[in-house]
Protein backbone atom coordinates (compact mmCIF):
# COMPACT_ATOMS: atom_id res chain seq x y z
CA UNK A 1 0.00 0.00 0.00
CA UNK A 2 3.38 2.38 0.44
CA UNK A 3 3.40 2.85 -3.55
CA UNK A 4 -0.43 4.13 -3.64
CA UNK A 5 0.42 7.44 -4.05
CA UNK A 6 3.63 7.05 -6.73
CA UNK A 7 0.92 4.21 -8.38
CA UNK A 8 -1.39 7.14 -8.98
CA UNK A 9 1.11 9.84 -9.73
CA UNK A 10 2.27 7.44 -12.81
CA UNK A 11 -1.25 7.38 -13.93
CA UNK A 12 -1.68 10.78 -13.93
CA UNK A 13 1.31 11.19 -15.71
CA UNK A 14 0.59 8.74 -18.37
CA UNK A 15 -2.94 10.29 -18.71
CA UNK A 16 -1.26 13.98 -19.47
CA UNK A 17 0.79 12.04 -21.98
CA UNK A 18 -1.96 10.31 -24.02
CA UNK A 19 -4.16 13.88 -23.75
CA UNK A 20 -1.27 16.20 -24.90
CA UNK A 21 -0.62 13.43 -27.67
CA UNK A 22 -4.50 13.98 -28.53
CA UNK A 23 -4.08 17.32 -28.59
CA UNK A 24 -0.90 17.61 -30.69
CA UNK A 25 -2.97 15.50 -33.42
CA UNK A 26 -6.18 18.14 -33.14
CA UNK A 27 -3.60 20.84 -33.64
CA UNK A 28 -2.19 19.08 -36.70
CA UNK A 29 -5.50 18.51 -38.03
CA UNK A 30 -6.74 22.03 -37.43
CA UNK A 31 -3.41 23.02 -39.46
CA UNK A 32 -4.09 21.11 -42.48
CA UNK A 33 -7.43 22.24 -42.51
CA UNK A 34 -6.69 25.60 -42.79
CA UNK A 35 -3.90 24.50 -45.20
CA UNK A 36 -6.43 23.23 -47.46
CA UNK A 37 -8.94 26.73 -46.97
CA UNK A 38 -6.09 28.87 -47.66
CA UNK A 39 -5.41 26.74 -51.27
CA UNK A 40 -9.63 26.34 -51.40
CA UNK A 41 -9.59 30.36 -51.22
CA UNK A 42 -6.98 31.10 -53.62
CA UNK A 43 -8.15 29.00 -56.27
CA UNK A 44 -11.32 30.71 -55.81
CA UNK A 45 -12.25 32.88 -59.65
CA UNK A 46 -11.15 36.58 -58.56
CA UNK A 47 -14.86 38.86 -58.96
CA UNK A 48 -15.40 40.00 -62.58
CA UNK A 49 -14.17 43.65 -63.20
CA UNK A 50 -17.04 46.38 -63.37
CA UNK A 51 -18.39 47.27 -66.66
CA UNK A 52 -16.86 51.04 -66.50
CA UNK A 53 -14.21 52.50 -63.90
CA UNK A 54 -13.57 56.64 -64.08
CA UNK A 55 -9.71 57.06 -62.53
CA UNK A 56 -9.06 60.41 -60.75
CA UNK A 57 -6.28 62.46 -60.40
CA UNK A 58 -3.83 62.43 -57.48
CA UNK A 59 -4.63 64.21 -54.20
CA UNK A 60 -7.43 65.20 -52.09
CA UNK A 61 -10.27 66.38 -53.63
CA UNK A 62 -8.98 64.44 -57.15
CA UNK A 63 -11.38 64.79 -59.99
CA UNK A 64 -12.15 62.43 -63.08
CA UNK A 65 -9.24 62.41 -65.64
CA UNK A 66 -10.24 59.33 -67.98
CA UNK A 67 -12.51 56.71 -68.13
CA UNK A 68 -12.02 53.21 -68.70
CA UNK A 69 -13.67 50.13 -70.03
CA UNK A 70 -13.63 47.90 -66.99
CA UNK A 71 -10.78 45.44 -67.25
CA UNK A 72 -8.56 47.73 -69.26
CA UNK A 73 -4.83 47.21 -68.96
CA UNK A 74 -3.71 50.75 -68.89
CA UNK A 75 -6.23 51.42 -65.57
CA UNK A 76 -4.91 52.29 -62.41
CA UNK A 77 -5.24 51.92 -58.27
CA UNK A 78 -7.04 55.30 -58.63
CA UNK A 79 -10.08 54.21 -60.35
CA UNK A 80 -13.41 53.38 -59.30
CA UNK A 81 -16.71 51.30 -60.48
CA UNK A 82 -18.80 53.08 -62.66
CA UNK A 83 -22.70 52.48 -63.67
CA UNK A 84 -23.27 53.14 -67.19
CA UNK A 85 -24.70 56.23 -66.91
CA UNK A 86 -21.88 57.63 -64.67
CA UNK A 87 -19.60 56.92 -67.58
CA UNK A 88 -21.67 58.29 -70.00
CA UNK A 89 -22.26 61.51 -67.93
CA UNK A 90 -18.44 61.86 -67.57
CA UNK A 91 -17.62 61.69 -70.88
CA UNK A 92 -19.82 64.09 -71.92
CA UNK A 93 -18.82 66.37 -69.26
CA UNK A 94 -15.51 66.26 -71.00
CA UNK A 95 -13.54 63.55 -68.73
CA UNK A 96 -11.32 61.88 -71.53
CA UNK A 97 -11.88 58.89 -72.81
CA UNK A 98 -8.97 55.87 -72.61
CA UNK A 99 -7.27 55.47 -75.94
CA UNK A 100 -6.66 52.05 -75.77
CA UNK A 101 -10.33 50.65 -74.73
CA UNK A 102 -12.48 53.18 -76.12
CA UNK A 103 -15.02 53.49 -73.88
CA UNK A 104 -16.57 56.22 -76.14
CA UNK A 105 -17.09 54.06 -78.34
CA UNK A 106 -18.78 51.36 -76.71
CA UNK A 107 -21.64 53.62 -74.43
CA UNK A 108 -22.12 54.92 -78.39
CA UNK A 109 -20.10 58.69 -76.66
CA UNK A 110 -18.42 59.91 -79.56
CA UNK A 111 -17.23 63.58 -80.46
Amino acid sequence: MSDAPASRLAQLRFLERVQQRDLDRTRGWIAAEERRLAVEKARAPAPPPPDWVIEHSIGAGSRPVRVHVGGCWDATKRCHPAAEEEARWALASGVEACPHCRPDTALGVLD
